[in-house]
């Protein structure tokens, strides 16, 4: 018992580093905060398709039942193997709310320890339409056990960009969550020629690559679509006992002019920052853990007053130098606090 409880501690920690790899380098492309949606599934009696996509971990409470049974926080199928109408085995087809090339699976069965499936598979296609029987799906991953009440991270090879996954279960059961970790691939022939593209957006394919500190939320809440819905959807550090500053660095969707900027400390009254300084650079590197490479950062906005639960829009020559392009930006706030969302606006090179 000892031994399989050591194993189960290594397989753990594991998933755990592999999970953060795949959120360190990539974005959830099946987000529904990305505009991710289930479109279909074989069958959802016990718990609804919805909750695949929802964020955070699936819960549970004890106490709660629904007219069908269990109420779980997850996707459920009824009891299908081995009875004369069964099916072979389950599926949902998500439509990823960004469309993107797949490099990972978190397919997480929390607190589903005695109805999870046994196995899974995920298939994936390109389609500017609903799926439907003629559609040409391709694996992207192969058939594959999965443990009950776990995160089942799942990293990939795979070249091909796709806009729906289908997930699949054998033989029917239920899974808390779904994410679909991977890179966007823009269409910019969706934008037009001169026209001002948020840069920093993550559905534009934006990436949070490093941060100083994300201790009450995640680096990736400043470049999400809308205005933070509450004080945790945005990015918020402990609190310093030095002047700072904490700083979050941005890959650009794409190298391109910085024109535009809104700094928006939505929901932050209390705990937003004093100052901010927004700087950029030109790299074709991503790598910016050396703290003490001396790297050509330029100043885009100084150091300048913010207020609390408010949108900043900046437009000054220092920011709109039409003749430098960035492909990373800095965020530097002083000392420390919370900001919603940052919106940086320029033509792509």
């Amino acid at each position: 018992m000892i031994e399989n409880t050591q194993e189960q501690t290594k397989l753990a920690g594991q998933s755990a580093e592999q999970e953060l790899k795949l959120k360190t380098y990539f974005v959830d492309l099946a987000s529904e905060r990305v505009g991710g949606e289930t479109l279909s599934c074989s069958d959802d009696f016990f718990a609804e398709m919805e909750n695949l996509l929802k964020t955070g971990r699936g819960i549970f409470i004890d106490d709660k039942y629904t007219e069908r049974g269990k109420w779980m926080d997850g996707w459920e199928s009824r009891r299908s193997y081995g009875r004369d109408n069964g099916r072979e085995f389950d599926w949902c087809i998500i439509r990823l709310g960004i469309s993107g090339v797949i490099r990972g699976f978190d397919i997480d069965t929390n607190y589903f320890r005695g109805n999870a499936p046994q196995t899974v598979s995920v298939e994936a296609c390109v389609s500017s339409q609903q799926p439907n029987e003629d559609t040409v799906w391709h694996t992207v991953l192969d058939k594959s056990e999965v443990a009950a009440h776990s995160q089942n991270i799942f990293e990939i090879s795979n070249s091909q960009s796709c806009t729906h996954v289908r997930l699949n279960m054998f033989p029917d059961g239920g899974i808390a969550r779904l994410r679909v970790y991977g890179e966007a691939d823009v269409n910019w022939e969706q934008f037009v020629d001169g026209e001002l593209i948020d840069l920093a957006s993550i559905k534009n394919g934006a990436k949070a690559l490093l941060v100083s500190d994300m201790f009450f939320s995640d680096k990736n809440n400043l470049i999400m679509p809308g205005r933070g819905k509450d004080m945790g959807d945005g990015w918020e550090t402990k609190r310093r006992r030095d002047p700072g500053p904490d700083w979050s660095i941005v890959k650009l969707a794409a190298q391109g002019s910085v024109e535009k900027v809104i700094i928006d400390t939505c929901h932050f009254k209390g705990n937003f920052p004093d100052t901010f300084k927004l700087e950029g650079i030109n790299s074709e590197s991503d790598n910016f853990n050396d703290a003490n490479a001396e790297l050509d950062w330029q100043t885009l906005i100084p150091q300048t007053k913010l207020h609390a639960h408010r949108e900043h829009l900046f437009i000054s020559e220092i920011v709109a130098n039409k003749l430098q392009t960035f492909t990373h930006v800095k965020l530097s706030i002083y000392p420390d606090g919370g900001i919603s969302r940052m919106r940086v606006f320029g033509k792509r090179k």
